[in-house]
């Protein structure tokens, strides 16, 4: 069996045909249409073409087949005349489910758990990255080895879903699972404890840490590389970031920030995702201060909202964390909602409207971190020498100079100064 991601893929996930299911179970926080859409642009992101969005009212759900046994005949219908190569489910199947539902339609059938871990699979860069994802693969086919998967044996090895898992030896197979996911624990946990001396370090500087947070495809890497002049992927396309990325930004007040863009978050997220990827998400629960970049153009932005809140609590970030909401993509508004939202951000302290694309908003958010991040800041009153012209740059690099002039070759300054950058500033002198 392989123990690393299989590139080589077959024809299904690159161009095949591909229809997408949503078995809707009445969820009033979200649109159906919205939803559909989204599965789909996850389906879109791995290179499938989708030539079918079918939405079916669930009223309750069938243990076998999750949509009834009409519904399931109208699907393979559809299916035979598409010729779909594979059918998306935008719901968790279980494993009985999933090969109930390929006896029935005659093709391969994947639920959007496997759809998010194969777009993983597809995007990860970093090693990493690729660590993390693995683990994530392994442990959800840890428990989809069956032998009535007939039709995907004898099929090569890998970790990914859509080219088959290759399965002969069933308690073989899971014994090396078992293994591997051993192994990349332990891996994983080395980079854990790396990435927290890295984190010491920065927190000894001391440089704050901002961290961009939101849903998937909300703006995230298009605000991150506005910011700070990076080149980060930023496509209109679902979990175009998977890998952090870190730059070095300055602020009115703050001669040295980090800004942090992490992985975008989405409703379901896979608890094997969330587990894999808790070393990178560190990055997130140790940061100063959490920006939540919102789509504010989308439909379903509240209860995007509240998935990613959800996912925040559910690593570890507490209410402590200062934050706030950058609500993005002004320019998809028309005029109308355009002047509503800038009037409700206007009402709040606690949100910025933007567009990262265009730039609208962008001068004001940059305040407004900069006046998060310094309100615990005091004014002082500092002298030095009128030749310390390294004291003088110090005090401009750390804090907010508001006054100073020379009197007798004694220089007098007014500064705003966080408390801990007073301390570090006189014990300078002292030494």
């Amino acid at each position: 069996m392989s123990t690393g991601f299989n590139r080589d893929r077959d024809d299904v996930a690159r161009g095949g045909k591909a229809i997408v299911v949503l078995p809707d179970q009445g969820d009033a926080h979200r649109d159906a249409d919205a939803r559909v859409e989204e599965t789909a642009g996850l389906a879109l992101a791995i290179g499938l073409s989708v030539v079918e969005r079918i939405v079916y009212r669930v009223r309750a759900p069938k243990p076998a087949t999750l949509i009834g046994s009409g519904q399931v005949e109208q699907l393979a219908a559809q299916v035979t005349m598409e010729a779909a190569d594979l059918v998306v489910f935008d719901a968790s199947l279980s494993p009985v489910q999933q090969r109930n539902l390929e006896t029935a339609l005659g093709t391969k059938v994947i639920d959007r758990t496997g759809l998010i871990l194969e777009i993983f699979g597809e995007r990860a860069a970093t090693a990493e990255g690729r660590l993390q994802v693995e683990l994530a693969h392994l442990d959800y086919q840890a428990g989809r080895l069956v032998r009535s998967w007939t039709h995907l044996e004898r099929q090569r090895g890998g970790f990914g879903f859509l080219g088959g898992p290759g399965e002969t030896q069933i308690e073989a197979d899971r014994r090396l699972i078992r293994d591997r996911m051993a192994r990349l624990r332990k891996e994983l946990d080395q980079v854990s404890r790396t990435r927290g001396l890295h984190r010491d370090r920065r927190q000894r500087a001391p440089w704050p840490v901002i961290a961009l947070v939101g849903y998937t495809n909300a703006g995230k890497s298009t605000l991150f590389n506005r910011l700070t002049g990076a080149d980060v992927m930023a496509e209109n396309l679902l979990f175009a970031t998977l890998d952090p990325t870190l730059r070095q930004i300055s602020l009115p007040g703050i001669d040295k920030a980090i800004l942090s863009d992490t992985v975008g978050f989405v409703s379901d997220l896979p608890t094997q995702l969330v587990a894999a990827f808790k070393a990178t998400l560190e990055e997130v629960v140790s940061a100063d201060l959490l920006i939540h970049v919102r789509d504010i153009a989308h439909p379903d932005t509240d209860a995007q909202r509240s998935d990613v809140e959800t996912v925040l609590a559910d690593i570890g970030v507490t209410d402590a964390t200062p934050r706030f909401e950058a609500w993005n993509k002004l320019d998809l508004l028309d005029a109308e909602d355009h002047e509503a939202v800038l009037a409700e951000a206007e009402r709040r302290d606690d949100v910025v409207a933007l567009s990262a694309l265009s730039g609208e908003g962008v001068f004001d958010l940059i305040n407004q971190v900069a006046a998060k991040l310094t309100a615990a800041h005091r004014r002082y009153s500092i002298t030095l020498d009128a030749g310390d012209g390294a004291g003088v740059a110090w005090l401009h690099a750390h804090g907010e100079v508001i006054e100073s002039h020379v009197e007798d070759m004694t220089m007098h300054v007014d500064v705003r100064l966080a408390p801990d950058d007073h301390d570090r500033f006189v014990a300078r002198d002292e030494r």
